[in-house]
């Protein structure tokens, strides 16, 4: 039940708010997909964790790439 609490929040944040934000996402697949893939294979504490390291890894210092969970 959380799990897909999760995945509505973020798909939420992909359809109301993410269009408004400037195209800045270094790595395939993005971030906000990424946090899908991740809590869908690992479960909301580990998935959740990984999402937040990719967010801190999406900086101008990094080059980006093809990431998957």
């Amino acid at each position: 039940m959380l799990k897909a609490l999760m995945i509505s929040v973020i798909k939420g944040y992909k359809r109301f708010v993410s269009p408004f934000l400037p195209k800045s996402c270094r790595f395939y697949p993005t971030c906000s997909d990424y946090a899908i893939l991740a809590i869908e294979k690992y479960g909301v504490f580990k998935g959740s964790l990984k999402a937040v390291w990719r967010v801190l890894r999406c900086n101008p210092f990094s080059s980006g790439g093809i990431d998957y969970p």
